[in-house]
């Protein structure tokens, strides 16, 4: 399908995007034009993604650094700086859950969740700004959730983190505008990734899922770019 956009000269990172949502939204912006910095801390995973993506006659850069490692998200910039490659849009996707009753949650486990879904989010956008300012344009896509709204049990760090992101969101808007940068944030329904794979399995979480969605299935990842059928 032709893509509603024209991206020719632009590069977007999307942190995340080895698979799942951030490998479905980086095709998306190539399928647009955008060159694209694909993002993730498995070496062997991410670099079979760019392949992919190389293969299939994009222009394509691997970034491979842990989003809550602040000195390696840093020296990553510092990176793209020195090959002439500026980030022209920073989709902020990479997440993790954690499913467990706040009365059993150790913090160390609450922390984890929220420095790799709010954190990261914060340090990268930051480090986006830090270069897209001087330029006087840059668009930050930050991505939220359901729960960025409401809550739901057992999922306690990540409806905390995804309620901070809305939030993040508001203040990067109003702090950068003035600059020229635009910050909005999405919020995903229930998609068929990995990180849902134990609730698709669930019989009863599944049938609630397609008793309350009007199309009746869980949400695909390749209907991000327009090629679901």
């Amino acid at each position: 399908m032709p893509s509603m956009f024209d991206l020719t000269g632009r590069t977007a990172l999307v942190t995340g995007s080895s698979r799942g949502l951030g490998r479905a939204m980086a095709e998306g912006f190539a399928a647009s034009g955008a060159a694209v910095v694909l993002n993730g801390s498995d070496e062997a995973r991410l670099a079979s993604a760019v392949a992919e993506m190389m293969a299939a006659g994009h222009t394509v850069h691997a970034a491979q650094f842990n989003v809550t490692d602040e000195a390696a998200v840093v020296a990553a910039f510092e990176a793209l700086d020195a090959k002439g490659i500026a980030v022209d849009i920073l989709v902020n996707n990479a997440g993790i859950q954690f499913r467990k009753p706040m009365i059993e949650l150790e913090t160390a486990d609450w922390r984890r969740v929220i420095d790799t879904n709010l954190t990261s989010a914060f340090v990268i956008g930051r480090e986006a700004a830090r270069r897209m300012i001087p330029r006087g344009r840059g668009k930050i896509i930050n991505i939220g959730s359901l729960t960025s709204e409401l809550a739901r049990a057992t999922v306690a760090p990540y409806t905390v983190a995804k309620g901070g992101i809305k939030m993040l969101t508001r203040a990067m808007a109003a702090e950068w505008a003035k600059d020229g940068l635009q910050a909005n944030a999405i919020g995903p329904g229930y998609m068929l990734t990995e990180m849902n794979t134990a609730l698709v399995e669930n019989p009863a979480f599944d049938a609630w899922v397609k008793g309350r969605t009007p199309a009746g299935r869980w949400g695909r990842p390749d209907e991000l770019i327009g090629t679901a059928v």
